[in-house]
Formats: structure tokens, sequence, C-alpha cells
């Protein structure tokens, strides 16, 4: 309970109490001057009622005023809601475009990765062909070469074949003594003196 209605309740109660235990006084019939003429009646009681009216007529411009303030209240938190029903719709419209947004680009993003792995992969797999068509070439000239070398050196070979096979398959050849003979050098032919012959005799 709010403390200005029990002031105002304390001091309602505090006026009846008063009017009770006056009430003789306050029912004495006056003579009581209006300005235009006199009339006779109980100033007590027609103050009391004055006082009631008034106390009835804060309270109702009270009950108003709080009708009023409940009112402008419901309203505040009409248009209140109203306006946070915007704000959500809006905040919920901007994480939509937010999330098309990242959609759009997370997409744009595997297209793109999508696009370089391919042409990475394309790229590798003509990079691995240009080596393949390498290497082949490689062992093509060297199976040229190792095959020329070969043939050369079978070339070689069957000439060397042939000229050491009549080495290897014939007889030894046996030369006849030459029937020339040969003075020594050791010995010095001198002649015979009256014989007409020569006498060899070796060297002093």
């Amino acid at each position: 309970m709010r403390a200005r209605t029990l002031v105002l309740i304390v001091a309602i109660a505090a006026v009846v109490l008063f009017a009770l235990l006056n009430w003789q006084e306050f029912s004495r019939p006056t003579t009581l001057n209006l300005g235009w003429r006199t009339a006779t009646a109980p100033l007590g009681l027609l103050l009391l009622g004055l006082l009631g009216l008034t106390l009835i007529a804060f309270l109702v411009s009270s009950a108003s005023a709080h009708t009023r303030m409940l009112m402008e209240s419901r309203q505040n938190a009409k248009a209140l809601q109203a306006q946070r029903d915007l704000a959500d719709k809006a905040e919920a419209s901007r994480f939509t475009d937010l999330r098309q947004q990242l959609d759009n680009h997370l997409r744009e993003t595997r297209q793109r990765e999508t696009t370089a792995a391919a042409e990475f992969e394309k790229t590798m797999s003509n990079h691995q062909r240009e080596l393949r068509n390498q290497l082949e070439q490689m062992q093509r000239s060297l199976s040229m070469r190792l095959g020329e070398m070969e043939a050369r050196i079978d070339a070689r070979l069957g000439h060397q074949q042939p000229m050491a096979a009549p080495a290897m398959g014939a007889a030894p050849v046996i030369t006849p003594p030459r029937h020339t003979e040969t003075v020594s050098s050791t010995e010095h032919v001198e002649p015979v003196l009256g014989r007409g012959e020569f006498t060899s005799s070796p060297r002093g």
C-alpha cells in the first residue's frame, strides 16, 4: 500500500471520529448568510458534507488520473511491443540477409576452391604428362644409344673373332732349318800357306 493512500485513510478516519465525538455540535442549527439570503442549517454537517464532496472529487480525479496513466502505460507498452516486434523483424531480416551473404560467400569460396583444385589437378596432370613424355624420350634415347653401343661392341667382337679363329684351330707351323752355314763371329779365317786353303781358328 502506498504512503499517500495510507495518510488519506488515516485523515478520513480522524475526521469521522471527530464528527462522531462532536455530533451534537455538528447537528446544531445555525443561521447562515448565503450572500443573497439567510438560511438556518447545521454548520458542522454542512462543512462535513463539503469535506466529503471534496474528498470524493479528489478520489475521482485520482482514480481518473490512475486510469489515464494505466491506459497510457498500456498504449506505451503496445507501442513498445510494436517497436520491439519491428526491431525483431528487422533484426531477423538482418540476420537472414547476413546468413544469405555468408552462404553466398561460402558458396563462392567453395566454387573458387573447386575451380582452383580442378586447375591444379589439370596443371599437375599436364606436368605429369610432360614429365612422362620426357622420361619416355630419355628412355628411347638411352635405348638407342645402348643399342648403338651394343652394335658397335658386337661389330668389334665380330671383327676380332674371325682373326683369332685360324690361330686357335691351326696346327703349329715348323719352319725347316736353313742350309746356309754361318761363320761364327768368334772364328777367324786364316789362309793355309802352301795349299791354297783356308782354315778357321778362334781369335786369340
